[in-house]
């Protein structure tokens, strides 16, 4: 049982343990945004049935987000208590949640309560495994690393796309693409349990550039005082270059969590198509995503910098979402994937430099206490996210009569199309007469010498689609009238408004671009590998000196 809670390592892992641990990690990572973002995919259907209206639902995921935001700053106590008990028990407290809990939420409250617990363990592990990942990875291979562990909301958001896009067809109740998300997490929670370690405070506690300091770290882990590294930790990362660069990443991916949390409402509404389609153009999004994450993560570390490609990112996603935003309502599917592909491609250029970066900015100040530097990343950008979402349906005030209604009155409308063509035709007091007293003959005359003329068409003709109309359900008709030009009205205002929220993505975008210069680390290769030289050299020097001691001792 003891193997089971206590996994600190007291020597550094060969490459191929390590390596074991990492792809643990990242598929915890995947399988917690599959639970958090499979919501996204089901949105419309979860909103009609708990009859919930769209402000209500973005509220369920403002109210998460900011859960989560102080489980992130709880999580900065990982740093005392280490980090792969959080990822591996928290996985299996989400997949229970997820697979049992929220398909059986009886009410829109319910269903809020339990979907923000599992936004506060995601909180939690938003921290704990890039912490992990850190741990495991030297600097120069750090881009990689982080890359991958991106790889986590990435291709968790794919594996939502692929898994609805091919299921909701036979699989049409929402609750079971939640069960399958929370089987999926119950057995990668089992491995975490029974196969994740972390290294022990005395060797993660240290700056490791390359896997060359391996002797040095070790040596000196030997005589590491932990607890005099993690005095007042808070106060050791509340500097402007951490606090800075996490909120210049966080409203950089406003568009990103955009597109998760609302890309299918996006599609669906205004562009019509279906659920499944809607999340297929998803599946381009996070594959390109994916990719560039890993590729130029890979190039980063080769090159040794970070910075250019921050900026690369940054103006490539600029320009990418101001073309997006200007695509009209006759685009199809194919001009879409296109354009969020090479988007995609951007944000991932940017991102997995951006986290290499951010973790030596904090190893900068004090390599014992990144997951409290992560801590505040995570918090910033759970609560950027809150507030975000939090604002959207006041930018996009359309959604809520179109998500809520516009289904609806969608069917109706089509259903019952020449009745309704029928309705107009007729004077609204000869129908309010009629509404009244159908037996009035004189209004019935009335309304059949109307549409008589309106459509061109003997009495006979007129008396048949009055007939008609009579048949259409009182309710339905009044359905209609109630919300029928709400709804036209909102889906001419639509288009104006996301195209708003769009620029307002633009510029989170834009204002990331000056905080890339107070992190840490060169815009020249060239200086960079002159820097590792010479830490290198450093080491050798440090290593024979600790060595050379012992022998003395010995």
């Amino acid at each position: 049982m003891q193997g089971l809670w206590r996994r600190q390592l007291d020597h550094y892992p060969d490459t191929r343990p390590r390596m074991t641990y990492l792809a643990i990690v990242v598929l915890a990572t995947i399988v917690l945004y599959y639970e958090f973002y499979i919501a996204g995919a089901v949105s419309p259907s979860i909103i009609a049935q708990y009859g919930m209206t769209f402000n209500y639902y973005v509220y369920i995921i403002v109210v998460a987000n900011a859960v989560g935001a102080f489980g992130s700053l709880a999580a900065g106590l990982a740093d005392r208590w280490g980090r792969a008990n959080l990822v591996a028990y928290g996985l299996l407290i989400t997949g229970i949640l997820v697979a049992f809990g929220i398909p059986n939420a009886s009410s829109k409250l319910s269903y809020a309560i339990l979907f923000a617990a599992v936004g506060l363990v995601e909180g939690v592990i938003l921290v704990a495994t890039p912490a992990l990942v850190r741990d495991f990875s030297p600097q120069l291979g750090r881009a990689s690393a982080m890359g991958f562990w991106t790889l986590g909301p990435v291709i968790g958001s794919l594996v939502v796309a692929i898994v609805s896009s091919n299921t909701l067809s036979h699989l049409p109740a929402w609750q079971d693409q939640f069960t399958i998300a929370g089987i999926a997490a119950l057995v990668i929670g089992v491995i975490a349990v029974v196969g994740l370690r972390e290294l022990s405070p005395q060797l993660r506690d240290q700056l490791m550039v390359s896997m060359r300091d391996r002797a040095l770290i070790e040596a000196r882990a030997r005589g590491l005082e932990v607890r005099d590294l993690l005095h007042r930790p808070w106060r050791q990362m509340l500097h402007l270059d951490v606090i800075g660069s996490a909120f210049a990443i966080s409203i950089f991916l406003i568009v990103y969590y955009t597109a998760v949390g609302f890309f299918t409402v996006y599609f669906t509404t205004l562009h019509g198509f279906s659920l499944s389609t809607a999340n297929s153009i998803g599946d381009w999004f996070w594959a390109f995503d994916a990719g560039g994450l890993i590729i130029f993560g890979v190039i980063s570390d080769r090159l040794r910098v970070r910075k250019p490609f921050m900026v690369l990112g940054a103006v490539g996603a600029i320009v990418m979402t101001i073309v997006f935003l200007n695509l009209g309502a006759n685009t199809g599917y194919s001009t879409f994937a296109t354009v969020i592909s090479i988007q995609a491609v951007f944000l991932g250029i940017a991102y997995a430099p951006w986290m290499a970066s951010f973790t030596e900015t904090v190893e900068r100040h004090n390599p014992a206490l990144i997951a409290t530097g992560l801590a505040v990343w995570g918090w910033i950008i759970r609560a950027v996210i809150a507030i975000s979402i939090l604002i959207l349906p006041s930018v996009v005030s359309s959604m809520t009569p179109l998500v809520t209604y516009g289904s609806s009155v969608a069917t109706l409308s089509a259903k019952y199309a020449p009745e309704l063509t029928t309705l107009k035709a007729i004077d609204p007091k000869t129908l309010a007469t009629l509404t009244a007293n159908p037996a009035d003959t004189a209004a019935a005359t009335a309304a059949v010498g109307e549409i008589a003329k309106a459509f061109s068409v003997s009495p006979t003709v007129a008396v048949t689609r009055l007939t008609a109309l009579s048949t259409v359900p009182k309710a339905d008709l009044a359905f209609l009238n109630d919300h029928g030009a709400q709804v036209v009205a909102a889906a001419a205002a639509a288009p104006g408004q996301w195209k708003n929220w769009w620029w307002v993505c633009v510029g989170g975008e834009a204002l990331f671009l000056p905080f890339i210069l107070m992190m840490a680390g060169r815009w020249s290769p060239r200086r960079a590998r002159e820097d590792a030289e010479e830490h290198e050299r450093k080491v050798k020097e440090e290593l024979a000196t600790l060595q050379s001691a012992s022998s003395v001792d010995r």
